[in-house]
């Protein structure tokens, strides 16, 4: 034995000093083992819709649902299976919804008594697939030892029947009742979804990614792949001033600039002034916010100065980006270049040898001469908003759970999770990209990107640190960005020219290639999966049911989970999501109608109308032993079976 393997198995020992202890452990993780494997959850483009988010949370795709009947089946009735699902999605509200109804002390009681029964059995059955350590560590403090005893109880033996009934009885007296329900109803949804895998674009759109990030961030088990509405924030709280505008760009475009502050602290007041000082009583209806005529929450009273500062900045955001890409002529973004394709007298700008008219010629703090540089005006408030973002504790809180949490592509239990594309030229071969003085391609390509994109936010090389706030901008926008995956970004044309050609954004070949399966093997084999058994689980681009698409590619090998979860992309899609499912006993697509309130579904105990898009089974109930964590475990037990035969030839000496 090599002395370096001596060395660890000294240092083995100090946690299993003896054979018992060993033998104890490899008992242990053997038979954890042979446990079914736990349900991961995965959900994708979000995009600030909160509501939406929390229901899925909380209904697990249908996941708690199924908990339900698999453990009441006929025994009880269709209304009692939803009462106790709505209960468990939303405890708090539901529980004050039936105070309020059952007035008498007695039924009152008499509710608790059967809900908490019920709620035990529910909880025993999504639990059965964990040990009983990690139950136990799971339990909230308060009730660890209560729910702890109701769990393991027998209410059905007569030695225990009246322990079981008194525990219950004395917690309705001291006036707990209500909140050992709730947590009862936390722990349901905690065992019957082990891992949460969030595909990408958790911002921009929807008004609310601060609550998804708070959620996030108290889950048990998360992880997420960042999508390019990510990478958009992320370069705005490191410092990218291109990204910054084009952040602050879209929340002005979706009437977001009032959450900006009120949530994260951003100090609007100096893009205000300029754009009272520029552009009041000048902006096209361009600039005009989108929101939906029955969203009550956006104060239609700010409008018009909403319009103002949509404007101010996005002529800020050109100008950044024209000055980043005259730094970095080996990105090929030269066509991106446009400000100094205007003819600003005539009003009218020349694209690809055709000349088009501009829908809004009013550019007072453009110089053509130098189009690409701000006014000192302009300067003053890019300053200070960067201040600002780098000044907002939560938002930088926020940012550093997604580079803790988060990467460009993940590999977890046989499947390749990302958010846009593996770059592809139209032959299939994968496409070379140069960044900085080396090319790359494939996982290659994520692996730099990723690398750079963490400088960008920790490095404290200042030379290193600006690369990576660049590379943060080049992920969001260049046509060669595994997460944007198009030929273009067609900011400028969808603003100020009306032909609609112009406004086309060719996809990269992998969106024409994916349903060959000698391409998704392909990707497969690059990242180091099998070919057989193995699944990409993609986001970013939406399905667009209406159409006819489906989200299930190459006979079921990559799955494009994006349906419409944002309401500013449902007309277009015609659904609300898609959420996946992936169990012991193989994967559940499912895609879901629009979210109506929480108060709905817990008034009429109503739930998002979902419907079973594609269900995959496997052969053989899937096991701990065929997961990552499997692999990690065999590792264990083999280094522990080693350091049993270390004891028992004498080269390492017990302790006691």
């Amino acid at each position: 034995m090599e002395n370096a393997d001596i060395k660890y198995l000294k240092v083995l020992a100090t946690q299993y000093p003896n054979i018992a202890a060993a033998a104890t452990e490899i008992v242990n993780l053997k038979a954890i083992l042979s446990l079914p494997k736990a349900t991961e959850h995965f959900i994708t483009d979000v995009h600030g819709e909160y509501e939406q988010f929390r229901h899925v949370m909380c209904n697990g795709s249908g996941a708690v649902q199924r908990k339900i009947e698999d453990e009441f089946g006929s025994s009880l009735g269709i209304p009692e299976k939803r009462t106790l699902a709505t209960l468990i999605y939303y405890p708090e509200l539901k529980i004050k919804q039936i105070e309020g109804k059952l007035t008498q002390r007695e039924n009152l009681e008499d509710w608790y008594k059967v809900t908490i029964f019920r709620l035990i059995r529910v909880c025993k059955n999504a639990s059965s697939k964990y040990t009983r350590s990690k139950v136990r560590k799971s339990l909230p403090k308060d009730f660890a030892y209560i729910i702890e005893e109701l769990m393991t109880g027998r209410p059905d033996v007569a030695d225990q029947e009246a322990y079981y009934n008194e525990i219950i009885n004395s917690v309705i007296h001291t006036g707990r009742a209500a909140q050992l329900i709730i947590d009862f109803c936390y722990l349901v949804r905690r065992f019957t979804v082990d891992h949460l895998h969030v595909v990408g674009d958790i911002f921009d759109r929807g008004p609310y990614p601060h609550l998804i990030m708070d959620d996030l961030m108290t889950h048990h088990s998360v992880d997420i792949q960042w999508g390019n509405h990510d990478i958009l924030w992320m370069g705005a709280a490191a410092g990218s001033v291109p990204c910054m505008c084009n952040m602050l760009r879209i929340s002005a475009r979706y009437g977001n600039l009032a959450i900006l502050e009120d949530a994260y602290g951003i100090n609007m007041i100096p893009l205000m002034r300029l754009a009272i000082d520029c552009y009041q009583g000048h902006t096209s209806k361009t600039f005009n916010v989108h929101v939906r005529d029955d969203d009550k929450e956006y104060d239609r009273d700010y409008a018009e100065m909403d319009a103002m500062m949509h404007k101010a900045i996005t002529i800020i955001q050109f100008k950044v980006e024209g000055q980043l890409i005259k730094k970095h002529p080996e990105w090929n973004m030269k066509e991106r270049l446009l400000l100094d394709k205007i003819d600003y007298k005539q009003g009218t700008i020349k694209l690809g040898g055709k000349e088009y008219p501009l829908n809004d010629t009013y550019f007072p703090t453009i110089d053509p001469k130098d189009p690409y540089k701000l006014t000192h005006e302009e300067e003053d408030v890019v300053e200070r908003l960067k201040n600002s973002f780098l000044g907002s504790e939560r938002l930088q809180r926020h940012i550093r759970f997604l580079y803790t949490k988060g990467s460009l592509y993940k590999v977890y239990n046989g499947n390749l999770l990302y958010h846009g594309c593996v770059p592809l030229n139209e032959d299939g071969s994968f496409m070379k990209v140069r960044i900085f003085d080396k090319t790359y391609s494939g996982k290659a390509l994520y692996d730099i990107l990723e690398h750079y994109a963490r400088k960008g936010y920790y490095s404290i090389d200042p030379q290193e640190k600006q690369r990576g706030e660049d590379i943060l901008w080049f992920i969001w926008k260049n046509k060669h960005s595994p997460v944007f995956g198009k030929e273009r970004m067609a900011t400028f044309e969808r603003y100020f020219i009306d032909a609609t050609e112009t406004h086309e954004e060719p996809k990269n070949a992998y969106y024409r290639l994916f349903e060959k399966e000698e391409i998704v093997d392909k990707i497969l084999k690059e990242f180091g999966l099998p070919v057989q058994g193995a699944h990409i689980i993609n986001g970013h681009i939406p399905v667009i049911v209406k159409k006819g698409e489906s989200p299930v590619k190459c006979g079921g090998k990559l799955l494009v989970i994006d349906g419409g979860f944002s309401k500013a992309y449902q007309p277009k899609t015609g659904i609300a999501g898609y959420t996946l499912i992936y169990n012991s006993y193989g994967l559940v697509l499912a895609a879901h109608e629009p979210f109506t309130s929480m108060e709905d579904t817990v008034l009429n105990e109503t739930c998002i109308h979902s419907h079973i898009v594609m269900e995959q089974n496997v052969v053989k109930r899937k096991t701990v032993n065929d997961t990552d964590t499997g692999k990690v475990l065999r590792e264990n037990i083999a280094e522990l079976e080693e350091l049993l035969q270390a004891y028992r030839s004498g080269m390492l000496v017990e302790k006691f």
